[in-house]
């Protein structure tokens, strides 16, 4: 077995193929860590059925070792936290990530073209996703993993251009319903989040159909979480957003400020704080909360900020009172 230095410790078995490299299986024992972007001078474009499952039997291939640093005696991809892909990969083969039950973030390229089926399976933790645009145009990748999954996900997508835009797909469930007297099944979905998950066309994402579901989205069963988030961060992050979805982000947040100030402030978020302060009038019981939660977090930039905007807030008219 052949061993290399790299970011972190894996034990690889791998195909080289005529002008790149394919991962048939990969174990580590790390809990944070990064799969190499190129071996032997070749990309790694392609993860093979299974090629991180928890548990998957061993394959035929070439053996290599990776050398990341201090080794753990607990091998097991179970433990992964987050997982870097390789900058080129292309393919994601069935199963890939199965049973990787702690596994919260994954970063990953555009260059990413597909998934096989139920590459996520049982991934029960998976919630971010952190996408870097590798030119100016839109490829498939977000839609591969975002249409994949039923589960809410915060996405952070870095352009190209060095704008950032941060988008939250929310949960939906499907359930399969049998109707005995006819016989059959019915598909039936809870949850406000399916119609963020299907907002692809073509595999690509418009944020004018994203920031359309809106009105719908809250005006129905929803999660008040979620949909703090996902306001916050368009706001936040307004890469693509018109006049129009922005005045509906600001109406919500502004009848929940309380809660979006909490969001900032849990978030350590000092310029998503200022945005908030400036959005409109607010209550000086609302700035007290706030403050008293950044002092007990020890947030001195934040006390800073907030008391600021307590001591330049116009000052409501007393009630007078008379004693004789």
């Amino acid at each position: 077995m052949e061993t290399i230095s790299g970011l972190t410790n894996w034990r690889l078995t791998i195909r080289r193929e005529k002008d790149s490299i394919t991962i048939l299986r990969a174990l580590t024992c790390d809990r944070k860590v990064a799969l190499p972007d190129e071996l032997f001078g070749l990309p790694v474009t392609k993860l093979q059925d299974r090629a991180l499952a928890a548990g998957a039997a061993p394959v035929e291939g070439e053996e290599l070792r990776i050398l990341g640093g201090t080794e753990s005696r607990d091998w097991d991809n179970r433990n992964i936290t987050e997982l870097t892909l390789p900058r080129l990969l292309q393919h994601i083969g069935d199963y890939a990530f199965m049973n990787l039950r702690s596994m919260e973030t994954l970063y990953f390229s555009d260059d990413l073209c597909s998934t096989g089926s139920a590459s996520f399976m049982n991934c029960r933790s998976f919630s971010r996703l952190e996408l870097r645009r590798t030119g100016p145009g839109q490829g498939p990748a977000l839609a591969c993993i975002v249409r994949s999954l039923q589960q809410e996900l915060d996405a952070t997508v870095l352009e190209a251009d060095g704008s950032i835009l941060r988008l939250i797909f929310p949960e939906y469930i499907e359930n399969y319903i049998e109707n005995n007297a006819a016989h059959h099944f019915e598909l039936k979905i809870n949850g406000g989040g399916y119609a963020y998950h299907s907002v692809f066309r073509n595999k690509t994402l418009s944020t004018l159909d994203y920031d359309a579901l809106w009105p719908a989205y809250i005006a129905h069963e929803h999660e008040e979480e979620s949909a703090l988030h996902l306001a916050y961060y368009r706001l936040r992050y307004p890469t693509r957003l018109s006049r129009q979805a922005g005045e509906q982000y600001t109406g919500y947040l502004c009848a929940n400020i309380g809660r979006a100030l909490s969001l900032a402030l849990r978030g350590k978020d000092m310029d998503g704080l200022r945005m908030l302060l400036d959005l409109g009038t607010i209550e000086m019981e609302t700035l007290d909360s706030a403050l008293k939660e950044s002092r007990i977090q020890q947030m001195t930039e934040a006390t800073a900020i907030l008391l600021e905007k307590r001591h330049t807030r116009p000052a409501a008219g007393r009630t007078k009172t008379f004693e004789l």
